[in-house]
């Protein structure tokens, strides 16, 4: 490098003559460690919000799923050995997941997702049980001998007399059904058969009905015809007298209206349930308490079986689960995959099917390849970042354009800097002449102070990315508090990875010395007559 980099060191140095150039380096080389200092603390923030985003999102959700456009999902098991084998896929489980409410006492919560699960296969999908919190266990969460719901069978279908197919006759068509001579007939006469008979039921009651209207009303019975007959005994009044009000509350008897939640032998042989620690505080409920999940029918809804009002079970809590993430821990219940079928009449149908991948970052790729194996236009699958896809596009563009607003913090720096050469080579304009005049060359000039700009630069990046390393270590153990209502977690976090603080360093470098490149231009410019000039 020869006498380039003595000179570069030497302009860096302080002088009676030259202190102030000397402040302007120091304010320049401060300048760019806040820059990067900055840069490197918002980098790590904005890094350990999707850190934190995706390890809650992925601690109760699957990797890839697999959902079918239809409510009507009852092959799930077949489903479920297909993708089972294929390679990147570790852990298949069906799910059932549907909007409730529930109920502990005096206090509701709604909009609740109550999620059926396989107490056996949801491990190996899901990380719920690495969430229990101390005094929870997931065993009871499925009732011994527990078995799937039956589908209700409309009344068309239930009709005997169009549906009882004579299975001994194996050689007959589908088409055909049994006669009440002993043969068989088609659907469509037994539908003409049917319509005929009930015309002629209806017939026969309107002629029944036409003819107990001619004949004579019989005569009103005589009232009181025994005296005292039939007369009240006793006394009549009611308790508190006739100006007594009825009770705001109808009680009901246990033998019409029981309530399992008052023995506690019946609550032990109630279904399990896990709910999140925010929920749980919101019910003020504990282990071991009994709770009412009721689906959310408004009135009376119209099904397979016919009118039917809301459905409420009783479930008794064995569990409570933190995921860190407000959203989940207030919204999500878990329970056994067949009582959650039980609130409506699809039988043994599920929501879906959910897995989980050996690389989450192929999560993708994987699930590509199952559409395409159960491409028959009745499924579809999505993986995690298709299901979260506006959380975490709207952490990128958060990070992105914050990383980009306080990049302009080294642009400013890089500024600094610029004037702070500018007024090296105006007070060294006399030294510079005298040099080229001895025979310096151009390029040796230009050196000089792209050397010295290099060295701001990189003083200055290393002492700022070591402030903003110092600073992210400080932040972790302090625990910066936040509001989980607002940013969904309780504490800010921080990711500290090297490859961001290397970028950032690498960036801050580059800017200073492209800065550095005019003033080192104008430098190698100048003439030896133009320094060497009386003034």
């Amino acid at each position: 490098m020869g006498y380039p980099l003595n000179l570069a060191l030497r302009y860096l140095g302080s002088r009676k003559r030259s202190a102030f150039i000397s402040v302007g380096t120091a304010f320049a080389m401060l300048g760019v460690t806040l820059g990067v200092a900055a840069l490197a603390i918002v980098m790590s923030v904005t890094g350990g919000f999707q850190e934190q985003f995706r390890e809650k999102v992925l601690g109760v959700n699957a990797h890839v799923l697999v959902l079918k456009y239809s409510i009507d999902f009852r092959e799930y098991r077949d489903i479920m050995k297909k993708v089972e084998h294929v390679p990147g896929v570790t852990g298949v489980a069906p799910f059932v997941i549907n909007p409730m409410m529930v109920t502990h006492g005096e206090r509701t919560a709604t909009g609740v997702l109550l999620k059926g699960v396989d107490p056996e296969l949801m491990p190996k999908v899901l990380d719920l049980p690495k969430h229990i919190l101390d005094g929870g266990s997931l065993e009871g969460l499925r009732k011994p001998g527990a078995k799937p719901p039956e589908r209700p069978r409309d009344a068309f279908r239930s009709d005997p007399r169009l549906f009882a197919v004579d299975r001994d006759a194996g050689a007959g068509s589908d088409n055909d059904y049994p006669h009440s001579d002993g043969g068989k007939e088609s659907l469509l006469h037994a539908i003409e058969r049917q319509i005929a008979e009930d015309e002629a039921e209806s017939a026969r009651l309107d002629a029944g009905a036409a003819q107990q209207n001619d004949s004579p009303p019989p005569p009103p019975p005589l009232r009181n015809a025994d005296p005292g007959a039939g007369d009240p005994v006793g006394d009549v009044t009611p308790d508190g007298g006739f100006a007594s009000k009825l009770p705001e509350d109808d009680v009901l008897p246990d033998s019409i209206d029981p309530d399992p939640c008052k023995s506690a032998e019946q609550v032990a042989r109630l279904p399990g349930v896990v709910v999140g620690r925010t929920l749980a505080k919101q019910l003020d409920i504990g282990i071991g308490d009994c709770m009412q999940i009721t689906s959310p029918t408004i009135g009376i809804s119209i099904g397979a079986a016919g009118a039917r009002p809301p459905i409420a079970k009783q479930f008794r809590l064995i569990a409570i689960f933190e995921a860190g993430f407000d959203q989940y821990d207030s919204k999500l219940v878990y329970t056994d995959l067949y009582e959650a079928q039980a609130f409506y009449e699809q039988g043994d149908s599920v929501t879906g099917v959910e897995m989980k991948v050996d690389d989450i970052d192929h999560a993708h790729e994987i699930s590509a390849q199952i559409e395409k194996l159960l491409a028959n236009g009745v499924y579809h699958t999505m993986d995690w970042k298709e299901l979260n896809h506006g959380l975490f596009t709207a952490l990128l563009i958060q990070q992105i354009g914050m990383s980009f607003v306080l990049a302009l913090i080294i642009v400013v720096a890089a500024f600094t800097v610029v004037a702070t050469l500018i007024m090296v080579v105006l007070d060294k304009k006399k030294e510079i002449s005298l040099l080229k005049a001895l025979g310096a060359r151009d390029a040796a000039i230009l050196r000089v102070f792209l050397y010295q700009g290099g060295i701001i630069g990189l003083v200055g990046t290393t002492m700022g990315l070591l402030l903003g390393y110092f600073c992210c270590t400080g932040l972790l153990a302090y625990g910066f508090p936040l509001d989980p209502k607002v940013y969904f977690i309780s504490s800010l976090p921080v990711n500290v990875r090297p490859l961001e603080f290397g970028i950032t360093g690498i960036v801050a470098i580059v800017i200073c010395t492209v800065a550095t490149i005019f003033p080192a231009a104008y430098a190698a410019g100048l003439r030896p007559s133009e320094g060497l000039r009386a003034e």
